[in-house]
């Protein structure tokens, strides 16, 4: 059986009676790039600090390469880590601040000038080498933390939401650097962050946190295309929730009946349901279509409101049930005037059923 890289094993984390982390156990392959997303007080960055060293857990272990890190002290776990807040030392200049960590180290003055330099190049300043810190952007300073965390070539790079402070442009402009940096250096990272897409786009996969406790955890399109829950479902990508009640299932195709009586038919699911349970129904809205499909998958609606976002609008409508939906169709998909009496239709296999 090969050993995990980095082994996250039951680690348990209290303040008082308050468990912040409750068992969390995760195998790290090397080189992965895994992140930690969820809402705030979930308990990812915690068991972040865990691992760096910045916090005992209250039980559990946490391994590099089959060797506990338990007994380490923060400082000797030779991890690399870049915060919120980029920590640079403001009287230094740029070479001086990705040079410290080396510095520290008593690496050879030309191991230095070589890292740093390899490090500046990495990270796209090579001419920002003599700038002090308060004369770079808030982007350049954390390409500067980052290049400066990965000097001394640590094994694991912890990153604990590092882009948070930017504006939405030049944080979508960092994770493409991140991406880039992560697959020229192959070094293993463990990510933390609130936003969802954020995680998609950078991750190999992802650990899902809620109250503690990791929801699910996989591949983005795992997590976006088969939920294990409601709340995966809901936290992940745009969702359209309806209440509905269960009829019946044969041959893993479930037909229920929504609030307005409508029977929708040929719904996957791997849960069982009893008849007459209530359950809810949730579906994607670029997963809706005003385009005719099945007549077994179809909702009348009235078209509540529209907007134009380029290549796609954003269709807010009503059921007869009174619940309000969201459907992202095509610009040009959106029929002029559409108002009341309009059917919107979708595949029940991209649809998914949820127990109340």
């Amino acid at each position: 059986m090969t050993r995990s890289f980095l082994s996250i094993s039951a680690v348990r984390k209290t303040f008082g009676a308050f468990v912040a982390v409750h068992d969390v156990t995760i195998d790290v392959p090397k080189g992965e790039f895994l992140t930690f997303l969820g809402p705030s007080g979930s308990g990812k960055s915690t068991t972040l600090y865990a691992i760096a060293g910045f916090q005992d857990p209250s039980s559990g272990d946490v391994l590099l390469e089959g060797k506990s890190l338990l007994s380490v002290p923060s400082h000797k776990r030779n991890i690399g880590m870049v915060f919120q807040r980029y920590t640079l030392f403001p009287h230094l200049s740029v070479a001086e601040n990705v040079a410290f960590p080396l510095r520290v180290r008593r690496r050879p003055d030309s191991e230095v000038r070589r890292k740093v330099a390899d490090m500046l190049a990495l990270v796209r300043l090579e001419n920002f080498a003599d700038r002090q810190p308060g004369a770079l952007s808030g982007g350049q300073q954390q390409r500067v933390a980052l290049a400066r965390a990965l000097a001394y070539d640590p094994p694991i790079l912890l990153m604990d939401e590092p882009l948070s402070a930017l504006d939405k442009k030049l944080r979508q402009d960092i994770q493409t650097e991140i991406r880039r940096i992560h697959r020229e250096t192959g070094v293993t990272i463990l990510y933390v962050t609130h936003d969802q897409e954020e995680a998609l786009h950078l991750s190999d996969r992802i650990a899902l946190f809620r109250e503690g406790r990791i929801e699910q955890i996989g591949t983005g399109e795992d997590l976006y295309l088969r939920p294990d829950s409601e709340f995966v479902a809901g936290f992940i990508g745009n969702s359209n929730f309806l209440p509905a009640e269960h009829l019946e299932t044969a041959a893993g195709a479930a037909t229920v009946r929504l609030a307005d009586g409508s029977i929708v038919s040929g719904l996957k699911t791997a849960r069982p349901f009893g008849k007459g349970q209530k359950v809810r129904l949730m579906v994607r809205p670029e997963a809706l279509s005003l385009t005719p499909g099945p007549a077994s998958a179809a909702l009348a609606v009235e078209i509540v409101d529209t907007a134009f976002f380029g290549d796609r609008r954003r269709v807010v409508a009503r059921t007869a049930g009174g619940d309000e939906i969201d459907v992202r169709p095509t610009s040009d998909a959106v029929p002029v005037g559409a108002a009341t009496g309009q059917r919107i239709y979708f595949d029940p296999a991209s649809a998914f059923l949820f127990p109340v």
